[in-house]
């Protein structure tokens, strides 16, 4: 399995135009069978950032999805208002669940 992050800065004055792109995207990506998840998060709409991941079943299932006409439209709209770009592609040798959180006395949340 591989993890793609891709924090975005976006011309906060097109943003409004590209979330309707960013969900149709979104929705297509959901749709991969070799897709195990996408997410779009809005995390700084005033100054435009934009943060995806996106967890596939392989690095050539994510390139063969890269290369569809859907995510070339993508790209092509997304370039034309891009300011920065920080992608990553991780490879996960393995996967668990996340342990149980630790419990907190209440009291001890209050003093602090």
């Amino acid at each position: 399995m591989i993890i793609l992050i891709a924090r975005c800065e976006i011309d906060p004055a097109a943003l409004p135009g590209l979330k309707p792109l960013l969900d149709r995207t979104m929705r297509l990506t959901w749709d991969e069978s070799d897709c195990l998840s996408y997410s779009i998060a809005f995390e700084n709409e005033a100054k435009g950032v934009v943060t995806i991941v996106e967890r596939w079943r392989s690095e050539a299932a994510l390139l063969d999805y890269l290369a569809t006409p859907a995510m070339l439209e993508f790209h092509d709209a997304l370039q034309a208002a891009l300011i920065d770009l920080d992608a990553k592609i991780y490879d996960v040798a393995g996967e668990r669940p996340l342990p149980p959180p630790i419990r907190v006395p209440r009291l001890a949340l209050i003093e602090r």
